[in-house]
């Protein structure tokens, strides 16, 4: 029986709930650039608004992880083992835990970049933010992935989309390079404790692409064993 008939068989494909909770996992991580943008005008009371909205995006999409481990079928007669789809939702289900930490971090702290850093610092956040895009782009593509047995033209698509991927979060190490050595230049206008955690934060927003990145490894994987 072909692939795309097997897939028939079934009411509902089993990516469709992990393309959600990666969908719900990118918008938490969107928020990010909203908050900074209040922290850059001092604005913490917005700020803080913005984060519980990151907060609440964030327990949306961890209801959507339960949901998955709780409800992805046993037995699927797929090239796809189960213990795999439920990592693939643990390594994406992390950047919105991410996305949630760092809001809450810069709000505990409320030390905001210098201004001579805020365009470089956003391209770089934006930078990250589009590998979590990317990560969610090649979920995406699951479904039509699986109908075509994975194989063809759509194998070919979704292994240049990690490769993407790959090259956003290469963009995103060199750029948080050159943030740390413009912040070394500015150390004597803060605090040794305020130097430190900025310094925190520019790995933190790296964190993002590299988790990001982790995901399409995840699929990467998963698509070397089918």
């Amino acid at each position: 029986m072909a692939m795309n008939n097997i897939f028939g068989l079934f009411a509902n494909s089993p990516f469709k709930p992990i393309q959600r909770h990666s969908e719900k996992v990118t918008e938490c991580c969107s928020y990010l650039v909203d908050f900074f943008e209040a922290t850059f005008e001092g604005d913490w009371e917005a700020a803080e608004k913005i984060r519980e909205r990151i907060s609440e995006t964030e327990k949306e999409a961890d209801i959507l992880k339960r949901d998955i481990r709780l409800k992805l079928p046993r037995g699927l007669f797929m090239p796809i083992a189960r213990t795999d789809l439920l990592e693939l939702t643990t390594q994406q289900d992390k950047l919105a835990n991410y996305a949630k930490d760092i809001s809450g971090r810069m709000l505990g702290r409320r030390c905001a970049f210098p201004k001579s850093m805020e365009d470089a610092f956003m391209a770089f956040l934006c930078c990250s933010l589009d590998a979590t895009v990317q990560a969610n782009r090649v979920i995406t593509e699951m479904d039509n992935l699986l109908e075509t047995g994975f194989k063809g033209r759509e194998f070919d698509l979704v292994s240049q989309m990690i490769n993407q991927l790959d090259s956003i979060e290469d963009d995103t190490d060199h750029m948080q390079v050159q943030l740390r050595l413009d912040l070394r230049d500015q150390e004597d206008k803060f605090s040794p404790v305020d130097v430190m955690f900025l310094y925190k934060i520019l790995e933190w927003i790296g964190v993002l692409a590299d988790q990001a990145q982790r995901v399409g490894s995840r699929i990467e994987l998963m698509l070397a064993r089918a």
